[in-house]
């Protein structure tokens, strides 16, 4: 009840309000406020958008400000510039063949191409092809939004017109700048061409990635046919779908490998997604039926793509590879340079050099330009048959990863498995380079191009091993006058920066001792090259010198720096070399000192004979002539003497003056010989692409192959590569006799053992000081080492006037620190070497204190030679031997000494003990006695000698004592062999 009445008491003050209309009062004043601050801000979002279209329109006004405007003339030579081709010509304007093999492109009228492939690139590209002037507003404020805000979802907004002017006039960069302009552009284009020219230039310039046999293709007509085998007016809807998809992205979508075949199904299922979404758009668009969709979407796509076939390439795929390479490389920074940039600029810029590399590309692939190399035809065509017909490479073994060593596995055509990628043959790179102008003249890609595509002559990295010495260290070293071809190095166990170990010499792992420079390079020991380029490092002969001769891959990185790191002096770069850059390094000594950077593209000239490009060499003077030529000296020997014989023992002209270098890499993968004369330089190399180790004989199979190379090029061109004359020595070497121990001025005692040699040297740096490696005066053995003779040293144990090892000199070239001094001696020295004894020092022996050497042990006689063990005294340089006549006879004489641990005794009966004497002349106790012959009839006894050897021997310690007491009571004679009693020096006096 009382909420009944409560309810009705609401309701009357409702009416009551209602009709003293306060309600409606009220209302209207919000309403009117909120009109109002609407109008407000919807007045400043327009200001607002007027101005920032203000704005952007002056932004973009400021974008194209330099764009030139095109006329319809010149859009039409832009956009139909696809038809004509670049060539490139051989040395001579030889033909060689037209820049047709990197884009397939078959050009086709728009009536010849399906109306379904029509349909379906408007309805996936640009659906608003028919209508729109250019380019869909919308579409690129989206695009403009996404890109500002960094949206993960990129819907891209260009119509076809754009795409067009991205293709033919401008480039892929992306920037707002270039963007501006292909609107610009595209707007302008669509005021020139109809619809259906727009469409069809799309049509014939858009890429559709590969063909079944791997190539890039471009144009509907070119991508029918490389795909599933048919005219472009001849394809299905399923089949339309799938080509019309494939513009946005098409080496992700085609399905094809780089190398030929159809992609695995995970690789094919990106395509065939793309299809589905083209297939989708055209029902939306209203091209196609439900069913006909349905019907396309489960076609059998995949049973349609070309079968593999044979890729039919050029007849020089490495020679052209590497032209339109280096042409392109070249246009580049000539188009920059039109424009105003520099090459420093291109390389600070990613961005520009995309600019400009697709442009250069563009260029080269439809200006009909005209490309004149540097390659002999002959000699290239010859060379080819050489490396196919040589039959000593070695064995093919299975690709294996260098990290862990598992098999390189590909995917398999025929089933998309993943296999792996089998054997592999033993790859080949050569050069030939004319030394005076650096004209590349000839060279070896590889084996078989369809086997590999790397150049391996231009472009496949490695370490140059061993021929990396001449270049970094010995010519270095004699340029800035540390060595000469006549000093001598210690090849040595040392240690050396960088090396946690000491280093050993290749292979064998021995040392060779005190070498000259000359024999350190030609028989190339490696500790040798560590031990000059450690004089030398500190001046940066990398800068100095390996920069210069254009090795362009040098490294800077802290720890493995090329410019820090010994071992560069061995050939372990970081990035390893090139062929054409170690062949090209040693022109510059068959150049007599002057680096000429190598090339292979003379001039590039326009349809109509413009030259816009010219080869100019400028020479870069690396080494003195002197030093150059001292180089080439010393390699000579490398063919004659050296590791290079059996590039010589194979050349059909062996008196040409030739000078090389062989190098081998870590564990024997790679393996090198660059040689040079007066006119040209060849380097070979041979390795596995994927590093494994080459097979015993690896140095002798490329040395003949390089013999076979030059053997060939010399039937073609006997001018060019057998001169006559030999390199032409430049005036300041003069030849120089030299101590073969230290490569100083020959002294007195140098001359008497013989071992003086002789060389030739840059007049400036010839030897001047006499040598004193070596002293002649009385010494004494202890052990394996001499020492000279004291003032208390026995005379009887001297060698008069020999041959000892100075110690000063030692110390001076710091090798008295070597563990093992024996190193010194040359390995399989003889002659005078043998003469040399190496000294103690006298630190060791210490001052007199006149304590008597321990007595010698073990004394023992056979026949009528008594021997004995040393004393352990460290400091004893003889032994003197003493006899009495009987066993009872405690009166012992002299009767002689030796420095050796035995002695013969005449053949008498007779007792006799040893003592040892020290450097200062002081005197062991008797050892134990021996007893020689039979003294039966004096002691009742009877035995042989060899029984009184045996039978009548004592201990140490009681002989020592009796020693001590007999030595004062013995007055024997003068020793009948010195003239001296044995007493006289005894305890030093």
């Amino acid at each position: 009840m009382k909420i009944k009445e409560f309810m009705q008491k609401c309701l009357d003050f409702i009416r009551t309000t209602w009709k003293k209309q306060t309600i409606q009062k009220t209302s209207r004043i919000g309403y009117h406020i909120i009109w109002n601050i609407t109008l407000l801000f919807i007045s400043i979002a327009i200001i607002g958008a007027f101005f920032v279209g203000g704005i952007g329109a002056g932004y973009f006004a400021s974008l194209v400000d330099e764009e030139k405007i095109q006329s319809k003339d010149e859009m039409t030579a832009a956009i139909y510039n696809y038809e004509e081709t670049s060539e490139f010509y051989f040395a001579n304007n030889q033909f060689l063949s037209e820049v047709s093999t990197d884009l397939l492109r078959d050009e086709i009228s728009l009536d010849m191409v399906n109306p379904y492939v029509q349909q379906a690139v408007i309805a996936t590209e640009d659906q608003y092809f028919e209508t729109h002037k250019g380019i869909v507003p919308k579409a690129i404020l989206r695009a403009v939004f996404q890109e500002v805000t960094n949206s993960a979802t990129k819907t891209g907004g260009s119509t076809l017109t754009q795409q067009i002017i991205k293709n033919q006039i401008l480039t892929n960069e992306v920037s707002f700048e270039r963007k501006a302009k292909e609107i610009l552009l595209a707007m302008r284009l669509e005021k020139f061409f109809e619809k259906d020219e727009i469409l069809e230039a799309y049509l014939n310039i858009v890429p559709f990635g590969r063909n079944s046999s791997g190539q890039n293709i471009a144009g509907v007509q070119t991508a029918a046919q490389g795909i599933f085998g048919v005219n472009a007016s001849d394809l299905n809807l399923a089949q339309a779908a799938y080509i019309a998809g494939l513009p946005q992205s098409p080496s992700y979508y085609t399905p094809f490998l780089n190398g030929g075949g159809v992609k695995d199904a995970e690789g094919l299922e990106p395509g065939l997604t793309r299809q589905k979404s083209v297939l989708s758009r055209m029902l939306e668009a209203g091209y196609i039926t439900q069913a006909e969709h349905d019907e396309a979407v489960n076609y059998d796509i995949v049973a349609d793509f070309k079968a593999p076939e044979e890729s039919v390439l050029e007849d020089y795929p490495y020679l052209v590879n590497e032209l339109e390479n280096r042409a392109t490389s070249i246009l580049i920074e000539h188009l920059a340079e039109q424009d105003g940039y520099t090459l420093e600029d291109l390389e600070n810029s990613s961005i520009l050099m995309e600019e400009y590399q697709i442009r250069a590309e563009r260029e080269l692939a439809s200006s009909g330009l005209r490309i004149h190399s540097t390659i002999d035809k002959e000699l290239y065509d010859v060379f080819q048959t050489v490396s196919n017909q040589y039959n000593n490479y070695g064995v093919e073994k299975p690709a294996r990863n260098e990290r862990n060593n598992k098999p390189i596995m590909v995917t398999d055509p025929e089933t998309g498995k993943e296999v792996p990628l089998g054997n592999q043959p033993v790859q080949v790179g050569s050069v030939l380079i004319e030394n005076s102008s650096g004209k590349i003249l000839s060279f070896v890609g590889g084996r078989d191009f369809a086997i590999s595509q790397k150049n391996h002559a231009t472009d496949v990295r490695r370490p140059n091993g061993s021929t990396m010495k001449p270049l970094v260290t010995y010519a270095p070293a004699m340029d800035l006058g540390v060595v000469q071809p006549g000093s001598v190095v210690a090849d040595v166990k040392a240690s050396f920066r960088g090396y946690d170990e000491p280093p050993n010499n290749y292979v064998i792992g021995r040392y060779y001792g005190l070498v000259s420079v000359r024999e350190a390079l030609y028989k190339s020991h490696n500790i040798s090259a560590l031990q000059v380029y450690s004089k030398i490092i500190d001046q940066n002969p990398v800068e100095k010198y390996l920069e210069k001769m254009g090795f362009e891959a040098l490294s800077h990185e802290d720890g493995r720096s090329d410019y820090e790191n010994m071992s560069i002096t061995l050939g372990s770069t970081l990035y390893g070399v090139t062929v054409e850059e170690n062949t090209n390094a040693y022109a510059t000594f068959g150049n007599g000192g002057k680096f000429v950077d190598g090339y292979m593209i003379e001039k590039i000239e326009t349809k109509d004979g413009e030259v816009i490009y010219q080869h100019e060499s400028t020479p870069v003077e690396v080494f003195s002539p002197q030093t150059s030529y001292l180089t080439v000296d010393m390699m000579r020997d490398v063919l004659s003497n050296g590791t290079g014989t059996a590039a010589r023992s194979a050349l059909n002209n062996p008196s040409v003056d030739w000078a090389g270098k062989t190098g081998t890499s870590y564990d024997w993968r790679d393996t090198w010989f660059v040689a040079t004369n007066p006119n040209v330089t060849l380097g070979s190399w041979m390795g596995y692409d994927y590093n494994q180790t080459l097979d015993t004989g690896y140095s002798t199979r490329n040395n003949v192959f390089w013999a076979q190379l030059v053997n060939a090029a010399t039937e073609i061109r006997p001018e060019l590569m057998a001169p006559s004359q030999p390199f032409e020595q430049p005036g300041g070497i003069v030849s120089r006799s030299y101590c073969a121990t230290s490569g100083l001025l020959p002294s007195d005692e140098c001359s008497q053992l013989g071992l003086v040699r002789s060389d030739i040297y840059n007049a400036n740096y010839v030897p001047t000081k006499q040598d004193y490696s070596l002293i002649r005066e009385n010494y004494v053995m202890i052990g394996d080492n001499a020492l000279q003779a004291g003032e208390n040293t026995p005379a009887e144990f001297t060698e008069g006037n020999g041959y000892i090892f100075n110690p000063e000199w030692l110390e001076d070239m710091g090798y008295d620190r070597l563990s093992n001094i024996k190193q010194l001696i040359p390995f399989n020295a003889s002659g005078g070497w043998s003469n040399i004894q190496f000294p103690s020092s006298t630190s060791s022996i210490g001052n007199n204190d006149g304590q008597a050497p321990s007595a010698p042990n073990n004394v023992s006689i056979s026949g009528q030679t008594i021997s004995w063990t040393n004393s352990g005294s460290p400091d004893v340089v003889g032994y003197r031997i003493y006899r009495s006549s009987s066993p009872d006879d405690v009166s012992f004489q002299r009767i002689g000494s030796t420095a050796e641990l035995s002695f013969t005794v005449p053949n008498q009966n007779a007792v006799y003990v040893v003592k040892a004497v020290d450097y200062h002349g002081n005197e062991s106790g008797r050892s134990q006695r021996v007893i020689f012959g039979d003294f039966s009839s004096d002691e009742g006894e009877t035995s042989s000698p060899d029984e009184e050897t045996n039978e009548n021997t004592e201990t140490n310690n009681d002989q020592n004592s009796e020693n001590t007491n007999e030595n004062n009571q013995e007055t024997p004679e003068g020793d009948q062999n010195t003239g001296e009693t044995p007493d006289s020096t005894e305890n030093g006096e």
